[in-house]
């Protein structure tokens, strides 16, 4: 196949899976088969633009052949003691077959809003408390982000089989269960909010970072991450960890212009042109964090802020940082140490571990990070050897930093970050 075409074929899929999956869900009334009927087009795809070119309107073309597989779907179900249903079901889909397809609507007003309600439904749909947090953000992942299930199993440190084994059983679940295509209301609402969250961050994080791939930043994920959290915003206004997790992702994303040079090689943070960070997107993070701050002050569990809000309020010691050397690193510190409260985890660990060598020396933060070597979850991690490799060049050890930026790289599955470790190995040298 045309490389071009297989990238825009990609480039489709990631874009509109979400919708075509949320409107099939809405036709059909069974997510799982709506993911299958959504899967059965793209391998139409695969198959049919190689040969006769990409269609005008890739996306209408896809929901209209997906539209056709339900149809030809519910023809052939066995009239039983649910007939009168499935009928109902038909006349339903033989009617979304005469409306203009969704996306000839986008810009009308009202059907956009219903194209995000239905991704909204299918998120909620896909973390239905029937299924594991895991399952969840899986299966999430896979119907809502369009993410293959290697990216998803990166994203989770674990290995592709058992998140491949993990998505069957959940869509199973899901089905036998008969799960309705609804948005959820008050107390069904926050059970599910978050691995809701966590989706939608895990989105983010995977466009930031690319665990995958040429690109450094895949900003299409971090757009549509964005776009679902300020959807949250408006369905769950009170709640101090939607309003945290969009302060985090507005600041972070306040950096993409400078996160990479011309040749789109990657900057790091201590290394960018602070100019050119979008002071838009600062303003809007810190209006968001003070919402999660005064909600968690009004909450009155004497919890404080959630984990999103206090990953944005580092985020936020950096925005307000108008040169890398005014960085707050000691109150960075402090608020990782409270995050390893509040989500203990490896990961945590080795951030705060980052911060205290920056506000108290590269052999601070070492010992910590030797004694995470250990650590099970972190083994294939390459952030872990790319953190002690910068701490041991510091301390002037550059043979050990050498051989760990090299270990590094070759656990990277980015193309442009595989580079950028091999160049500060090579450095090393000198």
């Amino acid at each position: 196949m045309n490389q071009d075409t297989h990238r825009a074929i990609t480039t489709v899929w990631r874009q509109e899976s979400a919708k075509i999956i949320g409107a099939l869900s809405r036709l059909t009334r069974d997510v799982p088969l709506a993911e299958e009927l959504a899967q059965d087009a793209l391998v139409a795809a695969l198959e049919t633009w190689p040969k006769q070119g990409l269609p005008d309107k890739p996306a209408a073309w896809l929901m209209t052949t997906a539209k056709h597989r339900a149809l030809d779907r519910l023809r052939h179900v066995k009239l039983s003691g649910d007939k009168l249903e499935q009928l109902g079901h038909e006349l339903d889909a033989r009617e979304a077959m005469i409306v203009p397809d969704f996306v000839d609507d986008l810009d009308d007003e009202r059907a956009a809003r219903e194209i995000g309600d239905d991704v909204l439904r299918l998120m909620f749909c896909a973390c239905h408390p029937v299924l594991s947090l895991e399952a969840r953000v899986a299966l999430t992942l896979k119907m809502v982000a369009g993410l293959t299930t290697g990216e998803i199993a990166r994203a989770y440190l674990q290995s592709e089989p058992t998140v491949a084994q993990r998505l069957v059983r959940a869509k199973r679940t899901l089905g036998e269960a008969k799960v309705p295509f609804e948005l959820p209301r008050g107390e069904a609402l926050t059970e599910r909010l978050g691995a809701v969250l966590e989706v939608i961050y895990l989105i983010f994080n995977e466009g930031y970072t690319a665990t995958s791939g040429e690109r450094w930043i895949r900003q299409d994920l971090c757009d549509e991450a964005l776009r679902l959290a300020r959807m949250l915003v408006r369905l769950a206004p009170r709640e101090s960890e939607v309003h945290g997790l969009l302060a985090l992702m507005e600041l972070q994303a306040s950096r993409a212009a400078a996160r990479v040079d011309a040749q789109g090689q990657p900057v790091l943070l201590l290394e960018q042109d602070r100019s050119a960070w979008d002071q838009a997107a600062i303003e809007r993070g810190l209006m968001a964090l003070e919402a999660a701050d005064r909600l968690a002050t009004e909450a009155g569990d004497g919890l404080g802020l959630g984990p999103y809000a206090l990953q944005a309020a580092i985020a936020a010691c950096h925005a307000r940082a108008g040169r890398a050397e005014d960085t707050d690193w000691p109150r960075i510190a402090a608020l990782y140490e409270a995050l390893a409260v509040r989500q203990p985890s490896p990961v945590v660990e080795l951030n705060r571990a980052v911060a205290l060598s920056m506000a108290f020396g590269p052999a601070v933060g070492l010992e910590i990070v030797d004694r995470l070597s250990e650590e099970p979850a972190l083994k294939q991690y390459h952030w872990l050897p790319s953190v002690r490799a910068d701490l041991l060049s510091k301390l002037g050890r550059n043979a050990e930093a050498k051989e760990e930026f090299e270990r590094a790289a070759s656990m990277t599955g980015n193309e442009r970050e595989r580079e950028l470790l091999l160049r500060r190995a090579r450095e090393q040298g000198h």
